[in-house]
């Protein structure tokens, strides 16, 4: 595993809903990544074990030891406990984002690894007025739009258009959508990534890709032309590729991700590969963003049952990003 990334400051992870999963699955990957690299935990300290010993962040302060949790107090209203939701704890959901994105912003953290939360807990308890995690941190970062990129060793997918009805997906996809998030995913690898000529593949809309206009005309109509139009601005983006033959492994290694037209065309072929060890990335800020692929798990929460990966995976990830835009400038 790495050692301290390049800027010598630590790695934010927020807490996400303390009923959930987040706070033991970041104790375990703390305890995996063995303090290789430096990660400051925004939490309340009631919502930890007793006997985890915590050692209080201030920025300039050195590093604890590793098996000492570093943490950024943030002061919730209630206790936590395991698979129970407490909308009056939703502020302090918030506060621990707005904090780490702050310290970012402010030059004392490195980048942001975020536990999930649980939006409708949010909304009842804080008026919490954004679709989810990606959409907030834009809106702190002051950023009109961002792309969601799943990573995992094996494969990065975008999905075009995300939680919305399949039949609304037609008329979303749009050609600035296209051109935007297309333009978006290939700057992202460049400055996140390392990948020097990002190579992007994109999937049909239509089974076939639209089988020459048998199976509607979207993808000859619409998508053809606007990757046209991207090529011809410099990106390495091909197709509309069919999507049933766009994921196994040969197709794999002629792209570095591959743009979707929908959320499940996009997901589906990820976590199949790689169920516990996906990364969400958001691309388009100005800080580095990642975390674990999946929910808050109430269901599990407490019970010892919850698999770290991910996020072991997530904070990796972050410390690689960190790397590549330190390398970049």
């Amino acid at each position: 595993m790495t050692q301290n990334n390049p800027t010598g400051l630590p790695l934010a992870v927020t807490c996400g809903d303390p009923a959930g999963i987040g706070i033991e699955i970041f104790l375990a990957a703390q305890k995996e990544l063995g303090g290789d690299i430096p990660l400051v935990l925004f939490a309340d300290r009631r919502h930890l074990p007793p006997s985890v010993p915590v050692t209080l962040f201030q920025p300039q302060t050195a590093q604890p030891p590793p098996d000492h949790i570093w943490l950024r107090q943030i002061d919730f209203a209630q206790p936590a406990y395991p698979g129970r939701p407490d909308p009056r704890n939703a502020a302090g959901v918030i506060a621990a984002i707005e904090e780490a994105v702050r310290l970012i912003q402010a030059g004392q953290m490195a980048g942001l690894c975020t536990a999930p939360i649980h939006k409708a807990i949010l909304q009842d308890g804080a008026g919490f007025q954004f679709p989810g995690h990606t959409e907030f941190l834009a809106h702190l970062c002051d950023v009109q739009q961002v792309v969601m990129m799943l990573t995992c060793p094996e494969l990065s997918v975008v999905p075009l258009t995300i939680h919305i009805p399949i039949s609304d997906v037609p008329k979303a996809i749009t050609r600035e959508l296209f051109h935007s998030t297309a333009q978006i995913l290939n700057e992202g690898l460049r400055r996140d990534f390392g990948i020097a000529e990002p190579r992007i593949s994109v999937a049909g809309l239509n089974p076939h890709a639209s089988e020459g206009g048998k199976i509607g005309r979207e993808d000859i109509d619409q998508i053809t032309p606007w990757i046209a139009e991207l090529q011809s601005a410099g990106l390495s983006i091909v197709g509309p590729h069919s999507a049933d033959t766009l994921f196994h492994p040969k197709a794999r290694a002629s792209y570095d991700a591959a743009l979707c037209m929908y959320h499940d065309q996009a997901l589906i072929p990820i976590k199949t590969l790689d169920f516990s060890g996906g990364v969400n990335v958001t691309l388009g800020l100005p800080i580095v963003r990642t975390s674990p692929d999946h929910g808050t798990a109430f269901d599990i929460a407490g019970q010892g049952l919850a698999d770290p990966s991910s996020m072991v995976q997530a904070i990796g990830c972050a410390d690689r990003m960190i790397r590549a835009r330190q390398n970049a400038n």
